[in-house]
C-alpha cells in the first residue's frame, strides 16, 4: 500500500460498546421463544444484519416461522435494542477510539463508518461521534450484508478513494471477509483466533495510532 488515505470503521464492538445491548435484546427474545441464547451463540451474529441474525437465532432454537412472524420478532428485538441505546452517552465510546479518530483527521486521513446497523445515527449522535466522520454508510444505505463488501465499497466511493487505499477496522469475521472481498486491508479488533484473516490484529484501538498504521501497511 503506497499510502493509507482512509480508515473505515465498523461501529459495534470497534468504536462503541453496543454489542452487549444486541446480545441482551437477542437473549431476551430467545427466552420469550423458550430457548437459551449464549454469549458463544452471539459470536455468530457479529457483523451480521438483523434479518440474518434472527434466522441464526431461530436455527439455534430449532424454530421455523413464516415471514410475517419473523418480521414482528425482528421489530420487537430492535425496539428493545433502541430502548437501550437511547440511554447511551460518550462514556460508552471504547478506549482509544476517540483519540484515534481525532488523530486520523488531524493527519489528513479520511474517516468513514461502515456499519450494518440501521440505528447507527442514534448511537453516533448520543455518543457525540458524528462530527468525526467524513462519510457514514449504515444499514439504511445498503442492500447486502457483510461479508458482502458493499458497505465498505460505498464508503470508499463516498470518500473519493480507491479500495486499495483503505484500511478497515472490524471486530467480526464477516467484516474482515468483507474487507478482503472489497480489496481493502484490514485490522481486526479482538482475538487473532477468530480474526486471523486480517492483516493486523490488536485487542483495542488503544493499541493503534497513525504512525503504527502507516508502518503496518507500508508493505501491504
Amino acid at each position: 500500500m503506497k499510502e493509507v488515505k482512509a480508515c473505515l470503521f465498523d461501529l459495534d464492538g470497534v468504536l462503541v460498546d453496543t454489542a452487549k445491548y444486541h446480545y441482551i435484546a437477542w437473549k431476551e427474545l430467545a427466552e420469550r421463544l423458550g430457548f437459551e441464547f449464549t454469549e458463544k451463540d452471539n459470536e455468530r451474529l457479529k457483523g451480521v444484519s438483523r434479518t440474518a441474525s434472527l434466522n441464526i437465532l431461530l436455527e439455534i432454537g430449532g424454530l421455523t416461522l413464516d415471514e410475517d412472524e419473523k418480521t414482528k420478532l425482528a421489530e420487537s428485538k430492535n425496539n428493545r435494542y433502541v430502548e437501550y441505546i437511547s440511554k447511551m452517552d460518550s462514556s460508552e465510546i471504547l478506549p482509544g477510539a476517540l483519540d484515534f479518530l481525532k488523530e486520523c483527521r488531524s493527519q489528513g486521513i479520511l474517516v468513514a463508518l461502515g456499519s450494518a446497523s440501521k440505528n447507527a445515527m442514534t448511537i453516533l449522535d448520543n455518543t457525540g461521534l458524528t462530527p468525526y466522520f467524513d462519510a457514514i454508510i449504515d444499514g439504511t444505505k445498503t442492500s447486502a450484508a457483510k461479508p458482502d463488501p458493499e458497505v465498505f465499497l460505498l464508503g470508499a466511493e463516498a470518500l473519493g478513494v480507491s479500495p486499495a487505499e483503505c484500511v478497515v477496522f472490524e471486530d467480526a469475521e464477516a467484516g474482515i471477509e468483507a474487507a478482503i472481498r472489497g480489496g481493502m486491508a484490514s485490522v481486526g479488533i479482538g482475538s487473532s483466533e477468530t480474526l486471523g484473516a486480517a492483516n493486523l490484529v490488536i485487542p483495542s484501538l488503544q493499541e493503534m495510532n497513525v504512525a503504527r498504521l502507516k508502518e503496518a501497511f507500508a508493505a501491504v
